[in-house]
């Protein structure tokens, strides 16, 4: 079995380690975009093109799968990757965890990127799963830039920034980018009130995964051996992982793989 994925950069180790932890003896294709990136800035047909790109680029792989482990890239791409591989391979979604992380009311607030903040496509994830919590949107500006930089300190300021915006005694916070991901305890302790408990992270990593495994008729298997076998695709080149991507606890458990030459 081999699963691909695909983003503008490293925000796809989240999900690309909960299938390495889920299947080890799954190979994994990681496809980004260095010479496009970033993406939120770009046009939704920009978008489309270069995650099709990446795609393609991928399925040139043979893998059994697909994950559009983006945000930006599902709300602007997924139908045209999806009409472009579907059936033949199944196309896996990202989509911020509102509706989990709203279930039990309360006090909820989504970080996403500044573009993401306020747009339609997340105000009607509100609208249809809010379930009457209370949610504030938090524009995080600068925070998956300096997460795909591995610049610890223009992470801590931007995780900083997004705190001070974030209501005091929020209990759920939805990880709306699946960079954020990569700090996620980071951005826990940041918005943790003094002598509150700690607050409750929603991310996508773990649901995407499983839910690749569901289209493929897979279950979890964790104590299969690591035979999996890691591929890297930069714009389409093969490489190797980038060294910002070591920095992380989920790329260095994907780096521990054997590569595909």
């Amino acid at each position: 079995m081999k699963i691909a994925l695909v983003d503008s950069g490293i925000g796809l180790l989240a999900a690309a380690a909960a299938v390495r932890r889920a299947r080890p003896d799954a190979g994994l294709v990681l496809s980004s975009d260095p010479d496009g990136m970033p993406w939120g800035p770009r046009t939704g047909e920009e978008i489309r093109d270069r995650a099709l790109a990446c795609a393609r680029a991928a399925t040139e792989h043979r893998p059994d799968a697909l994950i559009v482990a983006c945000n930006t890239a599902s709300v602007h791409a997924l139908p045209a990757l999806r009409a472009e591989l579907e059936p033949g391979l199944p196309v896996i979604g990202t989509v911020p965890a509102v509706k989990p992380a709203a279930a039990g009311g309360g006090t909820v607030a989504v970080w996403a990127t500044p573009a993401t903040t306020g747009s339609p496509y997340q105000r009607r994830l509100i609208s249809e799963y809010g379930n009457g919590a209370q949610i504030t949107e938090v524009p995080c500006h600068g925070l998956a830039d300096a997460v795909e930089r591995a610049d610890e300190q223009a992470i801590d300021a931007a995780i900083d920034a997004a705190a001070a915006l974030t209501p005091a005694g929020t209990g759920t916070v939805v990880l709306g980018c699946t960079h954020y991901e990569l700090v996620g305890e980071r951005i826990r302790s940041a918005v943790r009130t003094p002598g509150a408990p700690r607050p409750v992270l929603y991310g996508s990593a773990g649901a995407v995964a499983a839910q690749a495994l569901r289209r493929l008729g897979e279950s979890a298997g964790p104590a299969a051996g690591p035979s999996g076998e890691l591929t890297v695709l930069l714009s389409g080149r093969t490489a190797a992982l980038p060294e910002a991507a070591r920095t992380y606890a989920e790329g260095r458990l994907l780096a521990a793989a054997p590569a595909t030459p």
